[in-house]
């Protein structure tokens, strides 16, 4: 079960100016408790400083998606569409999905490759931005989980590609049309 933590610190900003700022998190945890345990540590290791620990709640992500060379985290919501059999009606179910990108059109790509093994049909309702600033998820430590704690780490740590792009006018215009100007 994922857990959205508030947390509550001093931050230097680029200016070198001190501000205290609130930042949310999300912290795989079988419990509230485990929860505040878990982003404890977890802060500790990033926050040399005094930290507070403002609000904890239940996520509601259904699955959480890390990308390579991307940056922030938005939330897509997908609508999954299956037809009721006994009312002979089509029902909606709505599941939310946070995904890593770097752009709104990133996330709507990365979605649709998530989902392409989906065998009914959804629709992507809703793209957005998310606040959550970074993701811990829980990994027991046996030897199959380190692989995927540090296949999640290396996918969410990577940093975006900066690729310089030259744009080709492939526009045309009519010639008795540009004549007038």
């Amino acid at each position: 079960m994922w857990y959205e933590c508030k947390v509550k610190y001093r931050k230097t900003d680029d200016t070198g100016k001190q501000k205290i700022t609130t930042e949310p998190y999300l912290v795989d945890a079988l419990s509230f408790t485990e929860a505040e345990t878990r982003i404890n540590e977890e802060m500790a290791a990033y926050i040399s400083e005094e930290f507070k620990i403002t609000n904890i709640k239940v996520a509601n992500y259904a699955e959480i998606h890390p990308f390579e060379n991307t940056d922030r985290w938005f939330k897509s919501k997908v609508t999954l569409m299956a037809y009721d059999e006994e009312s002979g009606k089509e029902r909606k179910t709505n599941m939310y999905l946070l995904i890593q990108a770097n752009d709104v059109r990133e996330t709507f790509d990365n979605t649709v490759q998530v989902m392409k093994s989906t065998m009914g049909d959804y629709t992507i309702s809703a793209i957005s931005e998310s606040p959550i600033m970074d993701v811990f998820p829980y990994f027991s430590g046996e030897e199959g989980e380190l692989e995927q704690l540090e296949k999640f780490n290396a996918l969410k740590s990577s940093k975006p590609e900066v690729n310089k792009v030259e744009l080709e006018d492939s526009m045309e215009f009519d010639e008795e049309v540009l004549a007038e100007y």
